[in-house]
């Protein structure tokens, strides 16, 4: 086996990401990110756990549609019944007819 006289090229890409990582570990404004990048994945999590609560409220919505929409149907023609006016048999008035008006 030959020695190796040059690095390969991962020692040489894993030695600069060490160093390239512990440059911005320095850095106020890469920590700022970092930051912000963390507080988005929770927000985001938070989201999705809202979504997932949403899709349980729409089945809930649904049914619940679907209920009165045949309570409706049900109810709907005896709600007209008990609306509607009750009918009773026309009185019959004993007014005195009116005279016909006298020709000139």
């Amino acid at each position: 086996m030959a020695p190796q006289s040059k690095p390969d090229l991962f020692s040489k890409l894993s030695e600069r990401g060490e160093d390239v990582v512990g440059k911005i570990s320095d850095m106020p404004a890469a920590q700022r990110i970092f930051d912000a990048g963390m507080q988005l994945k929770a927000r985001v999590d938070e989201m999705q756990k809202k979504m997932r609560g949403l899709d349980e409220l729409e089945k809930r919505v649904k049914a619940l549609e679907k209920k009165v929409d045949e309570l409706s149907r049900s109810a709907g023609g005896s709600a007209r019944r008990a609306t509607a006016k009750p009918k009773t048999a026309k009185r019959t008035t004993t007014q005195a007819k009116k005279k016909p008006p006298a020709a000139p």
